[in-house]
């Protein structure tokens, strides 16, 4: 072979190796010569894959969520996991108070133990694992509703108690319902009687229930509330969620008869017992009507100043301190109880109160041999006193307890449901 011929293809060689050279170039721009130019993004993605497999797959759900304000006092404060089990909650108030919760059988959620307060910060902490044993953390603040944008009722009467057959179950809530036919949905009452029982606004504050007749002897009645987060006036919500139930008791029904001026005790449509009575004076006389005994006090004082007999010098008419076995049949004031002041013949004779019915007792209510301890003794909270015949208008169906006074056909047209 000639140099030249020689040059040419050594020349041709080198142009190819060159271009190989060139080609390796391009496929690879970020690669170094040594080989290790693809350690950059593989390295990362190995980190990025062995991150993963680190992650828990247990979702924990904390409500209510994270911020949120005007929270339930009740129900709101609940942590859930799927795809694992809880193993820690810690749920303190801003203020460092611990909060007692437990987790549930299965450790799939948590509640707290008791009820919240209201305008409270609270916050909670929860730890769960997977099946792999991996940890997930998940964190939560929130405010319960305040007192000024929340609504409660107070009712009556109280969690398992014994009543008697004329009591209404009666709620009074602390700020005035716009939304009626709302909050009255929420509230259930129902009998082991059967019987119709239907709600009765007196008012902006106060709902009653109650059947067409008295509650059936020895029945069993359920008020059920389920105010919670229900909007009883713009901006304002219930907090309860509750159930009570009260026994009835026997049916009793006592008679007063001013013209006759005795009482005739029933148990069940029987006379048990015939009492002589002192009603109302001719100028104060005794309402009128079915009226539901609604407190009992062994002694009690009564003032004529806080309902009105005042005189000249601004002095009640009358201040009894110790009343024996008094019983409360109106808000504006009227009781059925012992008198040991009066005579004894005026029981049975002649009407001498200001407008209460009195039985004969002695001071100091410790005698169980008198009239009015027996009445006292053999009475509940719930029994009815109907006064005749004292010439007197009839009580008003929302003085006390007494919306037996209200036919029914008024009644069910108070009802909002």
């Amino acid at each position: 072979m000639t140099d030249s011929k020689r040059r040419r293809g050594l020349m041709a060689a080198s142009a190819l190796l060159g271009g190989v050279l060139v080609l390796s170039a391009c496929s690879g721009g970020n690669e170094n010569p040594k080989g290790e130019s693809d350690g950059g993004s593989t390295s990362q993605a190995k980190v990025d894959e062995a991150a993963a497999k680190k992650t828990s797959e247990a979702q924990i759900r904390i409500t209510p969520k994270d911020g949120s304000d005007n929270a339930s006092i009740n129900s709101a404060a609940t942590v859930t996991v799927t795809k694992g089990t809880l193993t820690e909650v810690a749920m303190k108030t801003t203020t460092g108070t611990v909060v007692p919760g437990q987790i549930s059988a299965d450790k799939k959620s948590w509640k707290p133990t008791g009820q919240l307060e209201r305008a409270t910060g609270y916050k909670i902490a929860a730890t769960a694992k997977d099946s792999a044993g991996r940890a997930a953390h998940e964190n939560a603040s929130f405010t319960t509703v305040s007192p000024a944008n929340s609504f409660i009722g107070n009712f009556t009467p109280e969690d398992g108690s014994t009543v008697g057959v004329g009591m209404p179950v009666s709620i009074n809530f602390d700020k005035a319902i716009t939304n009626k036919a709302d909050v009255q949905k929420a509230i259930t009452v129902s009998s082991s009687s059967g019987q119709e029982v239907v709600g009765h606004w007196f008012n902006a504050n106060r709902l009653d229930f109650r059947p067409e007749q008295y509650w059936q002897g020895n029945s069993t009645v359920t008020l059920k509330l389920n105010l919670d987060g229900v909007e009883g006036a713009s901006g304002v919500y219930g907090v309860q969620q509750k159930t009570v139930t009260f026994k009835i008791g026997r049916n009793q029904v006592s008679i007063v008869d001013a013209k006759t001026k005795t009482m005739k005790v029933t148990q069940d449509g029987k006379t048990v017992k015939t009492i002589p009575i002192s009603a109302g004076a001719p100028e104060n006389t005794t309402y009128e009507g079915q009226m539901v005994i609604s407190e009992k006090f062994k002694e009690t004082r009564m003032d004529g100043a806080s309902v009105g007999f005042t005189k000249e010098d601004g002095k009640g008419e009358y201040d009894i301190k110790d009343v024996p076995h008094a019983m409360r049949l109106s808000t504006s004031g009227t009781f059925i109880h012992g008198n040991y002041w009066g005579a004894k013949s005026i029981f049975g004779s002649v009407n001498t109160s200001h407008g209460c019915v009195g039985l004969s007792d002695t001071k100091g209510a410790n005698d169980p041999n008198t009239a009015g301890a027996w009445f006292f003794n053999n009475s509940m909270v719930g029994d009815v006193v109907v006064v005749q015949n004292t010439g007197d208008k009839t009580i008003a169906p929302d003085n006390g307890l007494n919306g037996w006074n209200m036919d029914w056909t008024a009644w069910k047209a108070g009802s909002s449901a």
